[in-house]
């Protein structure tokens, strides 16, 4: 397992946007996460990149029998060659002297003892011991990992060639982790979006997620999680099959990127705090059930004295400030940044339309939609180039899709087999229902317009990373684009070297000093959700009772937004957003309630 030099890693964006971001930052000791949903589009990312590097390449067609996992498969296999080229590339330029080798130290930051040691190299004049000092920094440096992020839910068995439903290995969440278990790279899988028990079963087939002899294991397991108890109950699950958990990766319920799983009012802080008291429960627990298991199993369990999860967060981080106070007050073990790196072409692979548009974005442009198949809010941004081509079908009066991939059929209302309801079959056989057991002409609009907000995700948030690539022509359009809301806050193209030195506080802030603080926005987001749901939860006492439950979560927290907000601020950290929002919200919460007490 190849460590993380830094306290960030770039995550998954979308289908398309880190689909290569391996292959552009981990020679660089950067790590990064890619999405293996999408097969075939990993497979025209394959073939692009083994043209470029001039490696070999052969094509697995759609039909071929066990395409999925084996794409999937090549296409890790690739990306591992293509890092281990450059890294090695890398390695070998001298140092000192402006070039790549000397690039990776600089991005480093200052604590990390590789740069300390370069630093200190830089100022010796002795030759020989100057030399052998560069020699024995060099067989240190590690590049960043391949990291892999399957949304576990996403788990559609489709039929094969004889018409009947194939065998639960065939799965598309089981395919998916059986390619990259069969792949070369040493690294992890990032489990998202929901418990999965035959998923989680199925890990346990492949010996690379264990302990060898030595005591290491080649591919780790991150679980993303919502909170401790879904954390504890997961590596439960997984510790009686003997497999450990490396990293829980926290992410804000609404302030992130893409779907938004909305916690029950539990706001960051608050999550964080719960697991900094009580990380050390983790490894009691687990532990012994995975002591257990090797034993059963007639292993050797070969384990570091200390085997506790490493704890990060992710979702809305947006200055150097913000960071160290994870860091150092909540005791985390890093970071993610996402979506400040849709804006670094270095970085992730945004096709120029679309970077544009997030980079002339306002937080009005940024809003939470309606647009995924999955049912779940979907954080999105007006007219992208996704958005366009949903209305101009809608326009024409053929709307929806034809549903090329199926990776997110799940719908079975009117027929037998799944459908997607982006999908045209789905979105026709709704609307005529809709018409004809809905008579009042505003409700029936209101209840069709959900229905044609659905958007094709599967082709259309991996169409921006083709056409950056040059695999599909701009006038093709389509792009779909999921950032987070603090994509407002950066307004350019920048290097990578900018953003790592803006996440590290080594130079000017690249945001304005007024953003709010991440804690503050988030805050305002759960009212927002809040708001909304209690419109549509008239006369639903169930509905109620659980808005009230939010309401009693979001409180509490608003006390402790309110005891950070007082204490001392980091540099490039807007506490005084925090207080002031904390109290507009608890008002504005309580002023919700009230008018709906009123109204009822």
């Amino acid at each position: 397992m190849y460590q993380n030099q830094h306290f960030f890693h770039i995550p998954v964006m979308g289908t398309g946007h880190s689909i290569d971001s391996p292959a552009r930052v981990a020679h660089l000791g950067i790590n990064s996460v890619v999405s293996i949903v999408d097969d075939l589009l990993c497979e025209k990312i394959r073939k692009y990149y083994s043209e470029h590097f001039n490696l070999p390449f052969k094509g697995i067609p759609r039909t071929a029998e066990d395409g999925r996992a084996r794409r999937i498969t090549a296409f890790l296999d690739t990306m591992q060659s293509v890092v281990n080229k450059k890294f090695e590339e890398l390695k070998s330029q001298p140092m000192f002297s402006d070039s790549l080798k000397d690039r990776y130290f600089n991005l480093l930051p200052d604590t990390n003892p590789l740069k300390v040691m370069y630093d200190e190299i830089r100022t010796l004049s002795d030759a020989s011991n100057r030399e052998s000092l560069i020699e024995k920094l060099t067989s240190k440096m590690t590049p960043g990992s391949i990291d892999v992020n399957i949304m576990t839910k996403v788990d559609a068995l489709s039929k094969g060639k004889d018409g009947n439903p194939q065998s639960a290995e065939y799965s598309d969440a089981s395919a998916a982790l059986r390619g990259y278990a069969n792949s070369s790279v040493s690294s992890s899988l990032i489990l998202s979006a929901g418990f999965n028990p035959r998923l989680y079963g199925y890990l346990s087939e492949f010996r690379d997620f264990y302990r060898d002899v030595n005591g290491r294991i080649k591919k780790s397991l991150i679980l993303k999680v919502s909170d401790f108890r879904s954390a504890l109950i997961q590596g439960k699950f997984l510790a009686k099959k003997g497999l450990e958990i490396a990293e829980f990766r926290i992410e804000s319920g609404l302030n992130c990127g893409g779907h938004a799983f909305a916690s029950d009012g539990q706001l960051m802080p608050v999550l964080l705090r719960e697991f900094r008291e009580k990380k050390a429960q983790l490894a009691e627990t687990f532990q012994p059930l995975i002591k257990s298991y090797y034993e059963q199993m007639g292993w050797e369990y070969k384990a570091e004295a200390d085997i506790t999860p490493k704890i990060t967060v992710q979702g809305g981080i947006g200055t150097s400030g913000e960071m160290k106070r994870l860091l150092n007050d909540f005791e985390m073990d890093g970071t993610g940044w996402g979506s400040p790196f849709l804006l670094v072409p270095e970085a992730t692979c945004v096709d120029s339309e679309t970077m544009t548009l997030l980079a002339e974005s306002a937080e009005k442009d940024l809003y939470l939609s309606n647009v995924s198949p999955l049912g779940v809010p979907f954080n999105n941004i007006h007219n992208s180039g996704s958005d366009r081509h949903t209305k101009a079908l809608i326009e024409k009066g053929k709307p929806g899709s034809k549903c090329p991939k199926g990776y997110l059929v799940t719908n079975t209302e009117f027929t037998e087999d799944p459908l997607c309801t982006a999908s045209a079959e789905y979105q026709l056989l709704k609307i005529n229902h809709i018409i004809s057991t809905v008579e009042d002409s505003g409700i029936q609009q209101n209840e069709i317009d959900k229905v044609l907000d659905k958007t094709c995700l599967c082709t259309n948030l991996g169409t921006g990373s083709l056409i950056r690539l040059g695999i599909l022509k701009p006038e093709y359009g389509r792009q779909e684009v999921c950032p987070g809301p603090n994509i407002a806050w950066f307004n350019r193209e920048y290097t990578l070297q900018e953003m790592v030195d803006h996440i590290y506080g080594k130079t000017k802030s690249l945001v304005d000093e007024n953003r709010p603080h991440m804690f503050a926005k988030e805050l305002t987001m759960y009212v927002d959700y809040i708001n909304q749901r209690m419109v549509l939860a008239w006369g639903d006492a169930k509905q109620i009772r659980q808005l009230e439950k939010m309401r009693k979560n979001v409180d509490s927290g608003i006390d402790y937004c309110l005891e950070i907000a007082n204490s001392k601020p980091y540099k490039n950290e807007n506490l005084t957003s925090l207080k002031k929002t904390a109290l507009k919200q608890r008002e504005r919460l309580n002023q919700i309630f009230e008018e709906k007490l009123e109204v009822a």
